[in-house]
């Protein structure tokens, strides 16, 4: 058996992990207070993955849950106390050479008063704060468009 792959971030109500295992079968994914337990079978070679983590903090089982897809197996792990940050996953300080953290993912959320935005909310809120109503009608600028280009215009001929 060897250590599955991980990446992890903290959320405010959530703990994320991300099992990088591709093709994984026989997935099974224990949650207990303040322990997970992930273990598969993956890949073309069938390796057997097992990794047993003892989180920094309690979470709680019955509303923690886990996604399989053929590239990874994500788990959602739903904190006790809620708003309360996570600086490392795992009880332990110790660095794990199969545990990164997921920076594609990450977010400083104790300072951030938007985070029940989602991303497209916060792009509409930029783009009416940046006043859209001196937007021109476009219909039929193409045909006014050729007459007034004068980049149209026929170059001389090079010597």
């Amino acid at each position: 058996m060897q250590f599955a792959t991980a990446k992890w971030y903290d959320r405010r109500d959530f703990v994320y992990i991300e099992f990088c295992v591709e093709d994984s079968k026989d997935v099974q994914v224990n949650f207990d207070k303040s322990k997970i337990i992930f273990s598969c079978v993956g890949g073309t070679d069938k390796i057997k993955h097992q990794n047993v983590l003892d989180l920094f903090e309690e979470i709680d089982p019955k509303e923690s849950k886990h996604r399989r897809t053929d590239r990874s197996v994500s788990c959602c792990l739903r904190k006790a106390e809620a708003g309360k940050p996570w600086p490392r996953l795992t009880k332990d300080k110790a660095k794990f050479n199969w545990l990164s953290v997921d920076f594609n993912n990450w977010k400083d959320w104790e300072d951030d008063s938007d985070d029940d935005l989602s991303s497209f909310d916060k792009f509409s809120e930029m783009m009416n704060s940046m006043g859209g109503d001196d937007i021109p009608d476009l219909d039929g600028a193409d045909d006014e468009q050729e007459s007034a280009d004068s980049d149209d215009e026929k170059m001389p001929d090079l010597e």
